[in-house]
């Protein structure tokens, strides 16, 4: 079986991620739920090896996290909201009703992600292992900040 690299397998996942949209119809709601599973699942594996990193779980590599951190930032630009369309909270989802209660603050929460994970490969590029080890914190919190309130637990979206 051929072994693929993590940014090749990144890039096909964006890929499909960025696809998924045109060919799906509005009606169904499994599309929209693969959209914003594949876009989270995206987001994981990205974040995960970072936060291996700064727990020291594997050797810190200054040139590597900000791959990851790059990765990241250019992630969170995707319009995953429109995973979130009306309709898509039914079936086989972890993502809770509060999402389609509050809009507003859901979509604020993203555009806080957005904005700290921008912060997080800036942080990353400068090579300051200790500022970048603070806003990988700063990145994770707004992460949680979303997961406490939108998500029950478990790994679907």
């Amino acid at each position: 079986m051929p072994k693929f690299s993590r940014k090749s397998l990144i890039a096909a996942s964006l890929a499909a991620v960025v696809t998924l949209p045109a060919v799906a119809h509005i009606e169904r709601t499994e599309p929209l739920q693969s959209l914003r599973q594949s876009y989270f699942a995206i987001v994981g594996m990205t974040f995960g090896p970072m936060g291996d990193m700064v727990k020291g779980k594997i050797e810190w590599n200054d040139a590597q996290f900000a791959a990851w951190a790059n990765d990241l930032a250019s992630v969170s630009k995707v319009s995953v909201e429109r995973g979130f369309a009306p309709g898509s909270e039914k079936g086989k989802t972890r993502a809770k009703p509060a999402i389609w209660e509050n809009t507003d603050d859901f979509a604020q929460k993203l555009a806080n992600f957005r904005s700290e994970a921008a912060a997080l490969a800036e942080a990353a590029s400068a090579g300051d292992k200790a500022a970048t080890v603070e806003q990988f914190k700063q990145t994770g919190g707004t992460c949680k900040a979303c997961h406490d309130n939108y998500k029950s637990r478990g790994y679907l979206y």
